[in-house]
């Protein structure tokens, strides 16, 4: 009976010491100082196949304005005439980085910040199509996903175009307390090819990382820490060994009695 017990409490205690989590592991920034040598709150939107793009040019003369500043209708098929209101027409970039802009034609924009695509349509208008043109170009598709070991994992729109990963993170919840603060892997397209870059929530490093602002489309992963693995892997099968655990104990006492 007594080496019941024993196996009995030495498997809780192994459980439950499986399942700690030191503060060292769950602290964020902790293990530096910032470099402030290194921080930069400069943050430039680079232009990416798939970006849908509203773009506005504005003048003081808006008769020549208006071919660059299409509508975009639905027509009815029965009186094939518009139906609703207007809403301001989109560009997708495509594949090779381009998008088809009205009377300039096919226009090379990826890979270009939004300052020197501003300058690239400016420099088509003028002068011979409108003098002195405002040009506002947002990206109507901006978001970033996050997923893993956090409490509201999902892809988010963001519409001011500028987020941190701390802050993707604060929209998803923050981690759970299970999820490694060490290996956060950020995912990003650059010239089509998919680029994984690690970050360390712990340290203060993260303030001058090439991913500490996030651009559209990037992915946030956080995975689970060795114990919630394990744990997950326990729990699986923690009925059928409690079921099987009192059975044997049951046998056990039995014997003795008799």
């Amino acid at each position: 009976m007594q080496k019941a017990n024993k196996f009995v409490f030495i498997t809780l205690l192994v459980c439950l010491l499986s399942s700690c989590v030191s503060k060292k592991d769950i602290t964020y920034f902790q293990n530096d100082k910032i470099d402030q040598s290194k921080v930069s709150n400069s943050y430039k939107t680079i232009f990416k196949p798939d970006d849908l793009l509203q773009i506005t040019i504005s003048a003081l003369d808006i008769e020549a304005a208006k071919p660059f500043n299409l509508p975009a209708v639905s027509f009815s098929t029965t009186t094939n005439s518009a139906v609703g209101a207007p809403l301001q027409q989109s560009y997708l970039v495509d594949n090779e980085g381009n998008i088809d802009f009205p009377v300039i034609g096919k226009l090379k924009i990826g890979g270009l910040t939004r300052n020197e695509t501003i300058n690239l349509i400016k420099n088509k208008l003028d002068p011979d199509y409108i003098k002195n043109p405002t040009i506002n170009i947002r990206i109507a598709n901006y978001s970033i996903t996050v997923l893993g070991d956090v409490k509201r994992p999902g892809t988010y729109t963001i519409p001011n175009e500028r987020i941190t990963i701390l802050e993707a993170i604060g929209l998803a919840g923050d981690l759970n307390i299970t999820g490694k603060r060490n290996t956060i892997k950020v995912f990003r397209e650059i010239d089509g090819k998919k680029i994984q870059f690690d970050i360390d929530l712990r340290s203060n490093d993260i303030f001058t990382s090439p991913v500490y602002y996030l651009q559209q489309n990037d992915l946030v992963y956080v995975d689970q820490n060795k114990a919630s693995s394990q744990d997950a892997a326990f729990n699986r099968n923690t009925g059928l060994i409690v079921s099987v655990g009192s059975i044997i104990i049951s046998l056990i006492t039995l014997i003795t009695r008799l």
